[in-house]
């Protein structure tokens, strides 16, 4: 899930948060959260449904099945 991986790192940045504040609120450890957005695993479907919330965005605009809103300036 490659867009997933882009998606994530975008979203994270976009919001000005941490890999380690992402990874308490989805209580997670940093480096699993890391995983996630270098493409080298997947996560559950609940913990994507916690990610779409946390960013606002729906699954589909998570995973790249639809485009990610535009970004807040």
């Amino acid at each position: 899930m490659e867009q997933l991986a882009k998606n994530l790192l975008a979203l994270r940045e976009a919001k000005k948060l941490s890999r380690e504040k992402v990874s308490r609120v989805l209580e997670l450890s940093a480096k699993t959260y890391e995983r996630y957005e270098k493409n080298e695993g997947d996560p559950t479907a609940p913990t994507l449904v916690k990610l779409a919330d946390l960013y606002g965005v729906t699954l589909d605009q998570l995973v790249g099945r639809a485009p990610l809103p535009p970004a807040e300036g």
